[in-house]
């Protein structure tokens, strides 16, 4: 007897697996004795578990920024400077704005609060 897989579980899934592969390349860019052989070894091993996930639409600005983030990643491997220092500032940046936006939705400023009806007790 085998369920039917539902969509909704398929692209978390995905954007799991994408989260996952940013964490680890993102992790091996912030080393203080920072390798290019060993981060080009490590992200191609990430790379391959990314490919074992099925892939699907994404129409969320997060899921979007995740996956234009290892899009980036994957890119820079391919073509980069010998000394790759721009490219890690790069990476590094945009990590940044990943997660800015991811908590983003957590922290609201409550702009009227002197407005609030408040009866007395």
């Amino acid at each position: 007897m085998q369920r039917e897989i539902n969509d909704k579980t398929i692209r978390l899934r995905y954007i799991r697996v994408l989260e996952k592969f940013n964490t680890k390349t993102i992790s091996l860019l912030k080393y203080d004795n920072f390798d290019l052989e060993l981060f080009k070894k490590a992200t191609l091993k990430a790379y391959e578990e990314l490919k074992k996930a099925k892939t699907c639409e994404l129409y969320s600005e997060y899921p979007v920024a995740v996956k234009n983030l290892a899009q980036t990643i994957l890119n820079t491997l391919d073509e980069h400077s010998k000394d790759f220092e721009n490219e890690k500032a790069l990476i590094l940046k945009q990590s940044n704005l990943l997660e800015k936006l991811k908590n983003n939705n957590r922290y609201k400023k409550d702009k009227h609060k002197k407005k609030k009806f408040n009866d007395g007790y």
